[in-house]
């Protein structure tokens, strides 16, 4: 199944073009949807998830028109939102069965089974006891995904899943989004690089409502291998690097400031090459569009 997605636009009340002709064509497994704060990642999976319509444009899973057939998409989406709620003083076990009638799944015997089963694979099984209100952050984004892994879904969307989860939490996450990406279409919107770098076949660079770049993420660090130069200034200079050379980024490290420029050439005496990043390729197409 492949979702296509063309010429999408959405322009909010306020002016803003939260969707700038976008168009994107998705085949199975992991898709990383990578852009600051603001860029139209949330709207666009709202759009997909049928939550919001579109001002133009088309989207088709396969041959359901999602903007047109809500209900048919709604029967094979799987969908993880940013905030994910949930209800007081109830143990995942009942939730999670809740959730299942309200899927469709009738059958109380078939719909245990389920239900078990997805708590064994998100690792929630021995807790699923619990009240959700009382796991922690980590668990309760396993939990969400469990949610969204109901009724056997082709499509499922993960917004900015990892944000706040401790490396433990987040390693056990990508494993759960690894195993789910090899049977069907996921999408993963975030603003942290390192879960696409580790996470996704495919990928783009959205901002400002539009699509940047597009590509692998390998085949997107090549095409700025040999051209990231670093160097360590002095505070009190690093406005003159910033206003005279193409800084894509900047961090401090032991009191001074790590600037790192994209240039063809070594910009200035004290520049080193460096190994090109996914994280130099994020920056530099953002400062750059």
């Amino acid at each position: 199944m492949i979702l296509q997605i063309t010429d999408l636009k959405k322009v909010y009340p306020n002016g803003v073009k939260a969707l700038n002709h976008v168009n994107l064509t998705l085949e199975k497994g992991m898709f990383g949807l990578l852009g600051p704060n603001g860029a139209g990642k949330s709207t666009l999976m709202r759009t997909i998830a049928t939550l919001q319509d579109p001002d133009s444009g088309t989207i088709h899973l396969g041959d359901i028109d999602v903007v047109n057939n809500k209900d048919e998409v709604r029967k094979i989406l799987g969908y993880l939102p940013q905030d994910f709620g949930f209800y007081p003083k109830v143990s995942a076990l009942d939730l999670l069965n809740h959730f299942a009638v309200l899927k469709g799944i009738a059958d109380k015997k078939e719909r245990r089974e389920i239900v078990d089963a997805l708590l064994q694979q998100t690792n929630l099984y021995e807790e699923r006891k619990r009240n959700v209100s009382e796991y922690s952050g980590g668990m309760r984004q396993r939990f969400g995904i469990a949610q969204a892994l109901l009724g056997n879904p082709k499509l499922i969307i993960v917004d900015e899943p990892t944000a706040g989860l401790d490396p433990m939490e987040r390693n056990r996450f990508h494993n759960i989004l690894s195993e789910i990406g090899e049977q069907v279409i996921v999408i993963l919107s975030t603003h942290i690089v390192d879960d696409v770098r580790t996470l996704c076949k495919q990928m783009v660079v959205m901002n400002n409502g539009t699509i940047l770049l597009e590509g692998t993420p390998a085949e997107t660090v090549a095409s700025v291998q040999g051209r990231i130069w670093t160097k360590a200034v002095e505070k009190d200079a690093f406005k003159h690097y910033r206003d005279t050379m193409p800084v894509i980024s900047h961090h401090i490290s032991e009191g001074k400031m790590v600037v790192h420029i994209l240039s063809d050439v070594c910009p200035e005496e004290g520049f080193e090459q460096a190994e090109a990043t996914l994280e130099d390729v994020y920056f530099s197409t953002i400062t750059q569009n």
